[in-house]
Order: C-alpha cells, then sequence, then structure tokens
C-alpha cells in the first residue's frame, strides 16, 4: 500500500483546495443575498438559478452530448440525493454564516464532510471504492474535530448583521 503524493496527486488536491476556497465565498455571498431578497428560500433558488444560468452556457460550448435520461432513472434513490443535498446546504450557509462567521461555519461543514466522508470510504458507499478508516485517518479527521472547537470556542458572539 503507497501513502506517496504523486505530482498528478497534488495538482488534483491543489485544484480541489482552490474549490474549496470558494466555498466560504459561496457562503458569505448567499448571506448577503438572503438579507437584501427578503428569505432564505429566495436566496437559494437564486443561486441554483444564476448556478444553471452559468452551467447551460458551459455545456454548450464544451458540445456535451445529451443527457442519458433512461439510464439515470434506473439508478437508487440515493443517486438524486445532490440536489437536495445542495439545497440544504446553500441555504444552511446563508443563515448559518452571519451568526457563525464564515470560518466557524466551514470549519464545521469541513468536519462534518470529513466524518461522513470516512464512513462512506471505509465502507465503499455510493459505488466508491474501499479505502480503510485506519489510524491515521481517523485521528486525522479527530484533528479537525478539534480544529473546529477551537475555532468555535475562539470566536466572539456578534449579532448577525440586520
Amino acid at each position: 500500500m503507497s501513502y506517496s503524493l504523486s505530482m498528478s496527486s497534488a495538482s488534483l488536491a491543489g485544484t480541489a483546495l482552490i474549490a474549496g476556497a470558494l466555498v466560504p465565498l459561496q457562503a458569505s455571498s448567499n448571506a448577503a443575498l438572503g438579507r437584501a431578497l427578503g428569505h432564505p428560500l429566495w436566496a437559494s433558488a437564486t443561486s441554483l438559478l444564476v448556478s444553471l444560468l452559468v452551467l447551460l452556457p458551459l455545456l454548450l460550448a464544451a458540445r456535451v452530448p445529451s443527457a442519458q435520461f433512461a439510464q439515470a432513472t434506473q439508478l437508487p434513490v440515493w443517486a438524486w440525493f445532490g440536489g437536495i443535498a445542495g439545497v440544504v446546504y446553500i441555504t444552511s450557509a446563508l443563515l448559518l454564516t452571519p451568526r457563525l462567521g464564515a470560518s466557524g461555519f466551514i470549519v464545521c461543514v469541513i468536519a462534518g464532510q470529513l466524518l461522513i466522508s470516512l464512513l462512506i470510504d471505509h465502507f465503499g458507499l455510493m459505488g466508491l471504492p474501499t479505502k480503510a478508516a485506519n489510524p491515521g485517518r481517523i485521528a486525522g479527521v479527530a484533528l479537525i474535530f478539534a480544529g473546529m472547537l477551537l475555532v468555535q470556542w475562539f470566536t466572539p458572539t456578534s449579532a448577525p448583521p440586520g
């Protein structure tokens, strides 16, 4: 079993790092949108609509073949959960980011993501290959949880913006 980080996996990790860096920007901008629109669900709907408006020209420009909807209907129910999770995440982000702060919210998101990801990997859930939850991986997730607690503990409380 190899534990080295190859150049290919390093560039993939770098790309994931950049994608992750966008998440606090998304949470903060959606929170502002929610305040401006008067309700969090309008902000969620607007955010998802903007996503669709950005995605459609990309699909056309990349000449992506038509979706195989007949094949997709054969998928297990959990395969359709992504859209629900997106709405839950976006709405939670715009409600909680003003209260927890960007770092407070994101560190909780990351801790939750890592815990579930570790379980998905360990049991090979959702069609992914099995990757054992060995002591090193468990310790890494535990450190993230410790970091989450420290960030929350040392974040001063303040009223959310009006």
